[in-house]
């Protein structure tokens, strides 16, 4: 089972976004979201992912996602 199997939908679309670059408000203005509700998305992905921060979370997603 892959990280990202282990993310929900809503935490999956954020991811996308986050690997793509995107700060926290764009990816609340893609997503129709609140910041807040971004940041806590993201807390719950660093959290499965047994990261702390967006760096070390995008690197696992990436490698995760080209294997």
């Amino acid at each position: 089972m892959s990280f990202f199997e282990l993310l929900t939908k809503r935490e999956q679309e954020v991811c996308q976004l986050l690997i793509r670059g995107l700060s926290n408000s764009a990816i609340a203005k893609t997503l129709c979201i609140t910041v807040n509700t971004v940041e806590v998305h993201l807390k719950s992905v660093y959290r499965k992912l047994n990261v702390r921060n967006r760096s070390n979370a995008i690197l696992i997603l990436l490698k995760n996602t080209h294997n």
